[in-house]
């Protein structure tokens, strides 16, 4: 029997297949032409789906890796318009929602953002994590080497944005009317996930004008489910950003219940 090996693997090169089609071509069996043809053709489609959750894995950029079965959902306080099952079946995302995840530092906003993460980009959907604080420094980068649009360009590929660790540093007032700016752009186009131990009312310190600090949390919150996370559970409860959540909600008519 002639031996194709090399003439399959030209083909495949010309007609731009994977070099795994040309791999199968060699190891696949049917009894039909047809069945041959569709097990050869069904392998390569699950192979470019393998390669392509591998690929959003590697880029979105996550610290760490987590799955569901790691978080302690009893660590959340959920809102009545979603739950943990939600999460993981990507309600919010396909209702074109945020996710506000407020708590202190150490309480599983990190790690259940990168649940979410993870199970998204296992779902084809392209992620990018980032500490906010990064973020704000390529902005800011990028504007100064004249690459922002090259960048924003880039940035724009990705359906989610999570942004870790919102307030635990200041940035320079460049970097805040920056992220300002691409949180603005990307308003009802992507999903945005913020982590944050900062109430509502002290945004103002990390960005410094008032109605900026307004407009974004209306942006975010348009739209959005606010997560709270123990630890001086009395002050979430009476703090300022329950009440600006509380006000936001009933002026949209919509919005979650803590």
């Amino acid at each position: 029997m002639a031996d194709y090996s090399n003439e399959i693997a030209r083909c495949c090169k010309e007609l731009r297949l994977s070099s795994n089609l040309a791999e199968m071509a060699l190891h696949q069996s049917g009894d039909t032409n047809q069945e041959y043809l569709y097990r050869l053709l069904a392998s390569e489609i699950e192979y470019r789906h393998d390669v392509r959750i591998s690929k959003l894995l590697n880029t979105a950029g996550f610290p760490q890796r987590y799955d569901f079965s790691q978080f302690q959902a009893r660590e959340v306080q959920f809102p009545s318009s979603i739950t943990l099952e939600n999460l993981k079946e990507m309600a919010f995302y396909e209702e074109g929602k945020n996710i506000v995840m407020y708590g202190s530092t150490g309480t599983g906003k990190t790690m259940l953002s990168i649940c979410i993460g993870i199970e998204a980009c296992n779902r084809g959907i392209p992620v990018k994590f980032f500490r906010t604080a990064s973020l704000v420094n390529q902005l800011s980068e990028n504007k100064a080497a004249g690459r922002l649009s090259a960048f924003i360009k880039k940035l724009n590929k990705t359906s989610i944005i999570i942004l870790d660790e919102f307030g635990y540093v200041p940035y320079d007032r460049t970097g805040s009317q920056l992220l300002f700016d691409y949180l603005s752009e990307i308003h009802e186009q992507k999903t945005v996930i913020l982590n944050t131990n900062l109430e509502f009312s002290r945004w103002v310190n990390i960005l410094y004008d008032e109605q900026m600090t307004a407009a974004l949390v209306g942006r975010l919150m348009h739209h959005c489910h606010l997560l709270l996370f123990p630890g001086q559970n009395n002050r979430l409860r009476e703090s300022s950003m329950n009440e600006v959540y509380t006000k936001i909600a009933n002026d949209n008519g919509k919005g979650a219940e803590l």
